[in-house]
């Protein structure tokens, strides 16, 4: 995707992400990606968390980044069959720079949500390396550490991004929080057409309402002019920067995606749960605090904001 109106580069970098799961999302399953930063083999590292979703099955990997952030340590966890209930728990176990690194998994009881790719409740994740649990994910988590016989790591894990790729004909909706003390918040992102005529010259406008809890916070008429574009949206003591690219859903063939990016910027350092506020106001890009670094959250010397990039794959 092109830069040229002041679009941060983490969408062309975003677009790399759909790369290395381009095979699996067009064959029809879904994909959620978490990424954290925490300390993995002597060092600060990335550590994503990756699901896909089809109609028979679950997957889970988890991926490491290398030393210099150009190598990944990944391995398949496991594959999860509704008739297939041995490897519902389990380990599994690979080498970061001559680093044993432990996974754990328990998923026997695992609750899921509807089309939601990653489980909602009675589940573990558990990331072992040097007898420290380094990221652990789901809410059983006494049941974790005494299967894994390890203590908490000393350092936190850092939630840096999320990554959606979710489909539909004309309504896309995820649930997202933007703080671990905040409260759950549905976006939905609605593309439709406005006139009565058959095409552009007699009426007929395509535009794209974007809503938060069910508020309409940001309303793009004429989007055929507008694929591209950012506003801000306004929550108590946070501001969330929206940025979309939707060029390939009015101009692209097939099956194709559009782009959006969720970016909190917080106002202070506390923050309150407070319900949404509904004013939204266009904010110039070169006025936005932070590099495009910053933006993606990738960057282990960079900001550690966390963003939510959401891949909406339009269905005809």
């Amino acid at each position: 995707m092109q830069d040229s109106i002041g679009i941060p580069s983490c969408f062309s970098s975003a677009e790399k992400l759909t790369d290395d799961h381009g095979a699996v999302i067009r064959s029809g399953h879904s994909v959620y990606m978490s990424v954290y930063r925490t300390k993995i083999a002597d060092q600060c590292r990335l550590i994503t968390i990756t699901w896909c979703k089809n109609l028979l099955l679950h997957v889970l990997s988890v991926s490491v980044e290398g030393p210099q952030g150009e190598t990944q340590y990944s391995c398949k966890v496991v594959e999860l069959k509704p008739w297939y209930f041995s490897r519902k728990q389990g380990s599994k176990r690979f080498i970061v720079d001559g680093k044993e690194v432990d996974v754990f998994w328990d998923f026997k009881a695992a609750k899921f949500n509807g089309e939601k790719t990653e489980p909602t409740s009675e589940y573990y994740v558990a990331v072992v390396c040097d007898e420290e649990v380094v990221l652990l994910l789901g809410d059983l988590k006494k049941d974790a550490y005494r299967r894994t016989g390890c203590r908490p790591s000393l350092i936190d894990p850092i939630l840096v991004s999320k990554k959606e790729h979710i489909f539909g004909k004309k309504k896309f909706s995820t649930r997202a929080k933007f703080h671990e003390k905040g409260r759950c918040h549905e976006i939905s992102i609605e593309c439709k057409k406005r006139g009565n005529g058959s095409d552009s010259v007699s009426g007929v406008q395509p535009e794209m309402e974007i809503r938060f809890d069910g508020h309409l916070v940001i309303h793009v008429n004429n989007l055929q002019w507008k694929f591209r574009g950012n506003e801000s949206i306004h929550l108590n003591k946070m501001r969330v920067e929206v940025y979309w690219d939707v060029h390939d859903w009015l101009f692209s063939p097939g099956l194709k995606h559009a782009l959006f990016i969720f970016k909190p910027v917080f106002s202070s350092t506390s923050f309150s749960s407070s319900p949404l506020s509904l004013s939204s106001s266009s904010t110039p890009l070169s006025t936005q605090t932070g590099s495009s670094g910053s933006v993606e959250g990738f960057s282990v010397s960079g900001s550690s904001e966390f963003c939510l990039f959401l891949y909406a794959w339009k269905v005809e």
